[in-house]
Parts: C-alpha cells; sequence; structure tokens
C-alpha cells in the first residue's frame, strides 16, 4: 500500500501536470527569482523539517500531560474520528487563516501565500516557515495522530489535500464542470462544501474592486462550508483577472520566508 505521503505528492504532480499542458504553470512572465526562492524554500523545508518536528513535539507534549495514552483513542468509530478532524484540523486552520487576515502582525507570516501574481498549485505551500510551525491544527492533529487516529487521519489528508490542491489549480475545472447542465445541481452543493478553484480564486484576487475578489473572505481550506456558515463566503463561479496584493508595500523574499528572524536590511 502506497504511503499516503507519496499519493498526496501524486495527486500535486498531476494537477502539475495539468497545468503544464494548459500552459498555465511555469508563468514565465510573472515569475521572479523572489517566487522561486519562496516556492521552493518552503515546499522543502515545511515536509522535510517543519511537518516531522510537529509531529514529534505534540506527540510528546500529549504523552506528557496524559502518560500512557499511545493509541488510547484507537478503538472510537471511524465517523467519529472523521469528524473530530474537520473540527480539530479544518476548523481550527479555518480560524487560523481567518485570524492571518484580521490581524497585521501575523499577516506577516501569510502573506507570501498572496504575493505572487499567479495562482497555481506552486503556491500551496508558498507560507513564512513560522507560519505552519504555529498552525494550531498541525499541533492537534499531531496529538490525535499519537492518541490512535492515524489510520482515519492518512484517508482525512489525502481527501483535505486533494481539494486543497485542486482549489489552487489555475485550470478552472469547476467551471467546466459548471457548465454541463445535468451536473449543475450537484456542483452547486460542491461549490458550497469543498473549496473550488473558483471560491479560493477570489480570495487570491488582487483588487478588492473587480467584482470577483474577496481576499478578506473564502478562507475554507478543504470545507468551504465553514465561509458559508459564518458569513465569509462569496460565490460568483469568476475567476479575478488579476492576483497578487492590493496596497500593500513589496518585500524581500526573506522578509515573506523568514520574518521576523530575516536581514531586514534585504
Amino acid at each position: 500500500m502506497l504511503d499516503y505521503r507519496v499519493i498526496v505528492v501524486l495527486i500535486f504532480l498531476g494537477f502539475a501536470v495539468a497545468e503544464l499542458l494548459a500552459g498555465r504553470l511555469l508563468f514565465r512572465a510573472e515569475t521572479t527569482r523572489k517566487d522561486l526562492i519562496l516556492e521552493i524554500g518552503s515546499g522543502l523545508f515545511l515536509p522535510l523539517v517543519i511537518v516531522p518536528a510537529i509531529m514529534t513535539g505534540s506527540a510528546a507534549i500529549t504523552e506528557g500531560v496524559a502518560a500512557g495514552s499511545a493509541g488510547a483513542w484507537a478503538s472510537w468509530p471511524v465517523a467519529a474520528m472523521f469528524g473530530i478532524l474537520l473540527l480539530a484540523d479544518d476548523l481550527t486552520q479555518y480560524a487560523w487563516h481567518r485570524l492571518s487576515h484580521s490581524w497585521p502582525k501575523l499577516y506577516l507570516l501569510h502573506r507570501a501565500h498572496h504575493s505572487a501574481a499567479y495562482l497555481s498549485v506552486r503556491v500551496v505551500y508558498r507560507n513564512n516557515l513560522i507560519y505552519y510551525l504555529l498552525m494550531p491544527s498541525l499541533w492537534l492533529s499531531g496529538a490525535l495522530l499519537y492518541l490512535g487516529f492515524a489510520p482515519v487521519y492518512y484517508v482525512y489528508y489525502i481527501a483535505k489535500m486533494a481539494v486543497i490542491i485542486a482549489a489552487h489549480s489555475s485550470v478552472a475545472w469547476d467551471a467546466k464542470l459548471l457548465r454541463v447542465a445535468w451536473l449543475r445541481p450537484l456542483m452547486w452543493v460542491i461549490v458550497r462544501v469543498f473549496s473550488t478553484p473558483s471560491t479560493h480564486a477570489a480570495h487570491h484576487g488582487k483588487h478588492a474592486a473587480d467584482g470577483v475578489t474577496h481576499y478578506h473572505g473564502n478562507y475554507g481550506n478543504f470545507l468551504f462550508v465553514w465561509d458559508v456558515l459564518f458569513k465569509t463566503a462569496k460565490i460568483s463561479g469568476e475567476r479575478p483577472r488579476e492576483f497578487g496584493l492590493e496596497d500593500i508595500a513589496p518585500a524581500t523574499w526573506q522578509q515573506e520566508l523568514l520574518w521576523p528572524f530575516e536581514n531586514r536590511r534585504g
């Protein structure tokens, strides 16, 4: 059986190939040296350093709080585990993401994800390194893994990352499906339950006045229903013409990737 992380990599590569074939992966005119450093740096450091450190740390903390608790919840029903993961991981990530757009200091840890002049699977992991290290949902997931959620978590993680990767795609696959008449009722539900390219593209848009961009909303990662429930959703079915940061001063790659530990002289 394939490792769940390998499956996620294959999903990522599948969407990357689809973008490449559509001529919507490289973005040569828009891509800068800074973009490449941010995407390669965060794309390698997150899975190789940050996530293993969090998983190890959260397991140690859980054991310290509740000695002998390894696997203690392994007998829980699958549905209960999945529901707990939706709350502890995805709802918590929605709250963290929303807070990062509301609190200026925290936004300094997230702005790298929005500074690209394009939206693509290339930016899925593009964030300040500390942004992920402080993300509560990763620590809670690590604790749940230690408590015995592993088999269900692996399936949940694959499903969540498939949705997140698909939602960042520069290929508007949801728009194509919405044009199929008999699929429209199903797609109406899907767009309101899960993150899709149109709703997530609106979150990455550059100009709030364009009628499509909604960077102070559409925060959902796996489930978009959190935005619907908490009134932060905007659904237009269109994509912004431009992506990036509006009315925010440019920053160096050091500031976006390493703040607050960057060399402030750039």
